[in-house]
């Protein structure tokens, strides 16, 4: 098979040696997935500032002897402060998630390198836009919600690109873990752009805006250089074809999600690589219960990222409340604990080679894990961190695995295998429904705050309720069909 040139990334033109027979399948598999893992860890580096600034920008915080310790930021100073930056949260998210769909159908239709980065600039240019809000003086309501639409737009572009080039370059078998680790990514931006952000606080918070802004545009010139889209374009053979036989010889080496699937897996196959109709993604097994289960995990999810540093520096910590510097600090243990959450989902899931069964058993965990965050959390630092920590493992454990895992399984099932395009599509319908839930959760938490900080906390458990609602039935399908074949716990684990 003849490499297509034109659309090399520039570094391999320039560096030869980069390409085979000079470098492996293993060396460019680990190459895209370090690129990858940046390249969404700087989109979710400059997604954190929101969160960051809320205590600076929102209502005054009063002490326990009433004296007022923060002057915010018109138009969210006021008494309906808290709604008008949920209303800001919403913009974002909610043009977020109208675009996710547009830009996984535009993904499998386009150059996945160029588009990437055509939503990594448009980001970073527009992160930096909010920022100049400080400096400009500006308290328009308008403003700050219509830079936040367009940054939204160009958000979404990242995502169905990163699935779809990881997609190309591995195959399904160990797919849980390696996504697991993979998607990290999401926490370990979250982390990066906590540090800057609230690092840089001081000096004012438009700083707090440029500096993520400006590293999305610098990973994106990386991305634009360096990064391959699939194995053909240096003629390498698709690791995806290798384990697809291994799939059709061993026929246990990995199940579908759905017994469904096993039903239209033997219908004729579409062999082009025509992208999938988008009515028609809905309809593969699996892709409705996960989209919507999707739905209320990133609910909960999008709450703790854009709510958690406000709650901290809102909330005492043995009797004592924090800067904003440090509430921002701290609230990274939850996105470390959701760190672990998404290794430890994508590791159980491969090993006990059940999807559903392993995202309902950490959402049921995570709503005791809620409900004594908000009890004890405040007891001291010690109970705070230790919680925390747990409440993130469980909480991003389930919605990692669903955004990535899930979605390339579903997309490259057996009856829709040959027709690779389908994946971009499924993981924008997965991941955009997702989404509809992330735009909300921090919306309702501008409201319901005002009231306290108890009702934030049951809606959180409500939607996971109803996360783990949506997946009984494929977590029957899988148990009914694990001890049908006689291949559970004690099978997986001895072959292990």
């Amino acid at each position: 098979m003849q490499p297509k040139t034109p659309n090399l990334a520039p570094a391999l033109t320039l560096f030869p040696n980069l390409k085979p027979p000079h470098k492996t399948l293993l060396f460019h598999q680990i190459l895209v997935l370090t690129i990858t893992f940046f390249a969404y860890a700087s989109f979710h580096a400059s997604r954190k500032p929101p969160s960051i600034v809320k205590s600076v920008l929102g209502p005054t915080l009063k002490t326990n002897n009433s004296t007022s310790i923060d002057t915010g930021w018109a138009p969210f100073d006021g008494p309906q402060g808290t709604h008008r930056l949920g209303e800001v949260d919403l913009a974002f998210l909610s043009s977020y998630s109208i675009g996710m769909y547009f830009a996984g159908h535009l993904g499998d239709r386009m150059d996945l390198r160029l588009f990437l980065v055509f939503g990594m600039m448009g980001s970073g240019v527009f992160t930096m836009v909010f920022g100049f809000g400080y400096w400009l003086d500006l308290h328009l309501l308008g403003f700050f919600v219509g830079v936040q639409v367009v940054c939204g737009l160009f958000q979404s572009i990242g995502w169905p690109c990163v699935v779809a080039i990881v997609g190309n370059w591995f195959g399904k078998s160990k797919r849980g873990l390696i996504m697991g680790v993979w998607n990290s990514h999401t926490s370990v931006g979250n982390i990066i752009g906590s540090v800057v952000a609230s690092g840089v606080l001081e000096f004012g918070w438009g700083w707090s805006f440029l500096v993520p802004g400006v590293l999305v545009i610098v990973v994106g010139i990386l991305v634009f250089m360096f990064l391959v889209v699939s194995p053909e374009d240096l003629g390498l053979e698709c690791p995806g074809m290798e384990v697809e036989m291994n799939v059709e010889v061993n026929g246990d080496s990995e199940r579908v999600v759905s017994e469904e699937a096993g039903l239209l897996g033997n219908e004729s196959l579409d062999t082009s690589s025509s992208a999938i109709g988008f009515l028609e993604a809905w309809r593969l097994p699996g892709v409705a219960p996960f989209a919507f289960c999707l739905f209320f995990s990133k609910l909960v999810a999008y709450t703790f990222l854009y709510w958690l540093p406000f709650y901290i520096r809102h909330t005492a910590v043995a009797g004592v409340y924090l800067s904003h510097k440090s509430a921002g600090i701290l609230s990274t243990i939850f996105d470390i604990g959701g760190v672990f959450g998404g290794i430890l989902a994508g590791y159980i899931s491969d090993l006990i080679d059940a999807r559903a069964v392993t995202s309902i058993s950490f959402l049921l965990l995570s709503i005791p894990a809620l409900i004594f965050y908000r009890v004890y959390g405040g007891l001291s630092m010690f109970a705070n961190i230790g919680l925390m920590f747990l409440s993130g493992l469980l909480v991003n454990g389930p919605y990692s695995l669903i955004a990535t895992a899930v979605a390339a399984d579903l997309g490259t099932q057996s009856f829709v295998r040959g027709n690779s395009r389908a994946l971009a599509t499924v993981t924008a319908i997965i991941d955009g429904t997702g989404s509809v839930g992330a735009a909300l959760g921090p919306l309702l938490a501008g409201y319901i705050s005002s009231r306290g900080w108890n009702s934030v906390f049951f809606m959180l458990i409500l939607a996971n309720f109803f996360a783990i609602l949506f997946l009984i039935r494929v977590a029957r399908t899988e148990i009914k069909g694990k001890l049908n074949e006689g291949k559970w716990f004690w099978n997986s684990i001895s072959s292990h």
